[in-house]
């Protein structure tokens, strides 16, 4: 799946698990944690792809953007290794509970300030609003990020109590996206076990378990099939909707019962 929409999904992702609290979801949080939720979640999803040293992140910051995704490139074993198995989403949830420890007592404030959470949210929001395309240059990703991490952090310090859950979401439809295309994943990395000779004879099946030990549901073909981009219309139509959904409620505004009373007197 392309980064940009590996970003979409994870904000459509967080939009379907959270927003209870005004018309669908599981885990209620305020407009105010959908939006920014949302963003982190799109950054997030695009995380796995460190690995790639092509990839949307190797060119977050001069140099040091591409030296970091080819150092981990090495480390987990190259693009679609460990950064893309089920070890690697149980990781990444330890990684945020743990950066969630990581806090500071500035003298000029009056709460401590959860530093971890800040940094890690201020790059994910920077991935994903330069993936969507919400700021055209990497600059102004990078202080869109840091100014949406640094009035969380000091102004809505509740929010970071959903960081954790919404970071190892995100993480994880990335890796729900590529299963679904035919490259596939190695779920059970280090331990990539390969299918016997009679299975890879077998129509289907065997795109399903790869003769080199990949896993997949290839219903999308390659990645940035066409099949891909027909789905996220509506993934896309979906998050425009939550988001505006989300904005107007903080001004107390019920967007469903405006729409349904607009609706009914046609």
């Amino acid at each position: 799946m392309m980064g940009g929409h590996h970003a979409m999904t994870g904000a459509a992702a967080w939009i379907a698990v959270t927003a209870t609290g005004h018309g669908f979801g599981w885990y209620d949080v305020d407009p105010l944690g959908t939006i920014t939720g949302a963003l982190l979640c799109a950054g997030a999803a695009m995380l796995p792809d460190a690995d790639h040293s092509s990839a949307t992140i190797a060119h977050s910051v001069p140099f040091v953007g591409r030296a970091v995704t080819e150092g981990i490139s090495k480390a987990s074993g190259g693009h679609r290794h460990g950064l893309h198995a089920l070890l690697a989403v149980i990781c990444a949830w330890f990684l945020a509970v743990g950066l969630g420890w990581i806090t500071w007592q500035p003298s000029w404030w009056h709460q401590p300030v959860a530093v971890g959470p800040a940094i890690m949210t201020a790059a994910s929001v920077t991935f994903a609003m330069k993936a969507l395309k919400v700021a055209k240059t990497w600059p102004q990703a990078w202080l869109g990020g840091f100014a949406i991490a640094a009035f969380v952090a000091l102004f809505a310090p509740e929010q970071q109590s959903w960081f954790a859950l919404c970071f190892t979401i995100g993480y994880g439809v990335h890796l729900a996206g590529d299963f679904l295309t035919t490259g596939g994943l190695p779920l059970f990395w280090p331990w990539v076990p390969k299918p016997p000779k009679s299975w890879r004879e077998i129509p289907v099946l065997k795109n399903m378990w790869t003769s080199g030990g990949y896993w997949a549901l290839p219903v999308l073909g390659n990645a940035g099939s066409i099949r891909e981009w027909l789905l996220l219309i509506p993934i896309s139509a979906y998050v425009g909707y939550g988001i505006l959904y989300a904005i107007v409620a903080m001004f107390g505004i019920d967007l469903t019962a405006v729409m349904t009373e607009v609706w009914q007197a046609r």
